[in-house]
This record gives C-alpha cells, structure tokens and sequence, in this order.
C-alpha cells in the first residue's frame, strides 16, 4: 500500500521525530510505500494566498501552486500524520496544508450545494499525536485535533476507510518509560496498519 506520511514538527531531536521514524520504520517492515512528506524540511508554505484564496473555487486552476502535493495526496491509498498539538490544535504548517491542498476538486467537491468526498483513494487514516497537557483539560476545550481528525478528515476519505488516533496525552509530564510504551504501541499499531 503507498501511505503519505504528513509530519509536522522543526526540531529533528524532538520525540515527534522519534515518532515519525518509528512509524516510518514499522509501516517500511510490514511491506508499504512510504512518501515521507516533512513539511518543515520540504519548506511548505503554510500561507493561503490571496490569488489562491480568489480562485479557489476554479477547479481548473486552484491546484496549480500546490500540484505537486495535490498529486501526493492522490496518489496514496493511506494517509498518516505525525504532529503534535499545540494551542489545542494541529501546527500552522499543518493547518496551512489542509488549507491550501485539500481544495474543492481534491478533497471534495460540490453537487447541489453540498460537499462531496472526493478522497475515496485513501483507504485508511491513522494520526499519531502527542498534547503536552491531560487528556480532561483537552476533554474540556472539546479537543479539537482529535475531532478535526476523526471527523472532518474522515469525512472526505472513502466511506469505510478504517481510522486510528494514536495520542500521548500529558506529554509535559510523561516519564521515558510512558514515551517508549507510547513508542512501542505506535509500532505496533503501524505493523498491521
């Protein structure tokens, strides 16, 4: 199976690194094609334009800055990400992906007013994530990455696609011991992914 692997993190000692490359490592064992997509290391652009912004809507051309990511994206048949949560929410570079790639005529489209999935390639979804606070404080502020995650992106994939949110919540505070237990579900998880 070819899965894009979104990450999400500048700070190549960080353990979202450790993350992505035990996600990396597990989904290469267990026989997929990975397209390692590192935001920060790629240099996106996180910023929607204004040009992007007025064309938008013009199927023919909206793509056209984003292309090569858009033909990423289509050519997957599972996605993952790999980020933290920061500010109760996914990093600006992130955000800015979904924004600028998944476009009306890539992620979905409109028919009679209404929106459309138009990811029916992608098969499976899996976000691996770490929050530096509890999982209550996130449970109070209605965590909003989890349902962005499992509600929104799962929205535009295909209709039976299997779905897994991977998180370490309390991060701020987890011991090296609850890192590598974290690690070692993550593997686990991605080597029958």
């Amino acid at each position: 199976m070819k899965v894009l692997l979104l990450y999400a993190h500048p700070v190549e000692t960080s353990f979202a690194a450790a993350l992505r490359s035990e996600v990396r490592g597990a989904l290469e064992h267990a026989g997929h094609e990975v397209d390692d997509c590192d935001l920060y290391a790629e240099g996106f652009d996180p910023r929607l334009t204004r040009e992007e912004r007025l064309g938008y809507h013009d199927l023919e051309h909206n793509r056209a800055s984003v292309a090569p990511y858009v033909q990423r994206l289509l050519a997957a048949e599972a996605l993952v990400l790999v980020h933290p949560v920061w500010n109760f929410g996914y990093p600006a570079i992130l955000k800015g992906f979904f924004d600028r790639v998944f476009l009306p005529g890539v992620s979905f489209r409109m028919e009679n007013g209404k929106v459309v999935p138009a990811l029916a390639n992608i098969r499976k979804l899996a976000i691996v994530t770490t929050y530096g606070g509890s999982r209550l404080r996130a449970f109070l502020v209605g965590d909003p990455p989890r349902k962005l995650g499992t509600r929104v992106l799962r929205a535009v994939i295909h209709p039976l696609a299997r779905t897994r949110y991977l998180a370490l919540y309390d991060m701020n505070r987890a011991t090296d011991a609850v890192r590598a237990a974290f690690l070692m579900k993550v593997r686990k998880t991605m080597e029958v992914f």
